[in-house]
């Protein structure tokens, strides 16, 4: 019998926000792109689990097989956008995925910070 390991259970949600941002891509843009508002991508953001349809939808706007998003592995996807973005006119993107994605976790410690701040006068 196979046991559930944590990489098969993956928030789907989550893996669309985490490829977004590291693809440089605001909210906003993507659900422009979708044709929703920013709140209903938001909501998809949170989702465990997106609608089939849906997420061939966000794959094709971010131009990343659907695969990328269900089987998010950071590795796997810093290979990914190394290797294979690129915008509207055919030319690869020159950028290094790794400071991609150190941008974004800088972001999300700045966040955490904030959070923690506002908790701490919230408590006072």
């Amino acid at each position: 019998m196979e046991m559930e390991t944590p990489e098969k259970l993956r928030h789907e949600g989550h893996n669309v926000k985490r490829l977004r941002e590291i693809l440089g891509i605001k909210q906003e843009t993507l659900a422009g792109m979708l044709g929703i508002n920013q709140q209903k991508m938001s909501f998809l953001e949170q989702k465990e689990r997106i609608d089939a349809e849906q997420m061939k939808e966000i794959a094709k706007a971010l131009k990343v097989p659907v695969e990328a998003i269900t089987n998010f592995s950071q590795d796997a996807t810093v290979n990914f956008v190394a290797n294979t973005y690129h915008d509207n006119s055919g030319n690869y993107n020159n950028f290094n995925p790794v400071d991609k994605i150190v941008e974004l976790y800088e972001r999300m410690l700045k966040e955490k910070d904030e959070i923690i701040e506002k908790l701490k006068a919230g408590n006072n």
